[in-house]
């Protein structure tokens, strides 16, 4: 059974003939710039723009993670966790890519492939490559601050509809040039929905990804400034020392 769904705005072109079908996406040539021991990740250019081809194929080859034959019969696919988190996001107003199409297909009802194509949002970069080049504009103080500002909004989003990013770094954090930049949120095939303490620990867990390169990019000030923003608060709280 193949299932396969391309966004109409996409139709009656080139990217339609690349991307129409499962069989057509997997067929395509591209620039691969990822892959893992579950996908391959290809960059394509047709219509005078550039697509993301994410394709997986099976489950891995460890046995363990592949639950010895039964996560293609019962897990949630990656591929579809992360069509399903790109939907989400736009639907709670996050900015991310655009989903030109993407779909599975299974065999006696256990997974065999997926795929899911995004339209690149030009002009981006993302945080981790702006830190790892030393880029001035990390240095900009009012242009970091926007930045900042966007994903503390972003963050406070997720964590307030009850959903974790689980790889919530500043490489799947894209950002656009000038003097406003925009933040783009990318690259979820591992968030989800908690509650509880589940959900209490996810959120720790995403704002510790988020500070392992902002600890070393980032003033206290700054940082502080973030969390402040995040939690919604305009000033830090004084502490109250009590004298025995």
């Amino acid at each position: 059974m193949k299932r396969w769904w391309l966004n109409p705005d996409y139709a009656n072109g080139e990217a339609e003939r690349l991307f129409g079908t499962l069989d057509a996406t997997f067929a395509t040539k591209g620039e691969q710039v990822a892959k893992s021991p579950v996908s391959r990740v290809l960059r394509v250019t047709a219509d005078g723009k550039r697509y993301y081809v994410k394709r997986y194929l099976g489950n891995g080859k460890n046995a363990v993670r592949r639950w010895f034959g039964l996560r293609g019969l019962v897990a949630p696919q990656r591929v579809v966790k992360e069509w399903k988190n790109l939907l989400l996001f736009r639907k709670w107003g996050i900015p991310t890519a655009t989903l030109v199409g993407y779909g599975l297909e299974r065999k006696y009802g256990s997974f065999v492939r997926g795929a899911l194509i995004t339209e690149e949002i030009p002009n981006t970069t993302d945080l981790e490559r702006l830190a790892t080049a030393s880029d001035p504009c990390l240095r900009d103080r009012r242009w970091m601050a926007q930045v900042l500002r966007q994903v503390a909004n972003i963050t406070r989003t997720l964590h307030a509809a009850g959903f974790a990013h689980n790889d919530l770094k500043w490489r799947n954090l894209l950002v656009d040039g000038g003097g406003s930049p925009t933040v783009y949120l990318i690259d979820c095939p591992s968030g989800g929905m908690w509650w509880g303490v589940f959900l209490k620990y996810r959120i720790i867990k995403d704002l510790a990804c988020l500070d392992k390169v902002a600890k070393y990019q980032l003033s206290r000030s700054q940082r502080l400034r973030f969390y402040l923003d995040y939690t919604g608060q305009r000033r830090s709280r004084p502490f109250v020392v009590f004298v025995l």
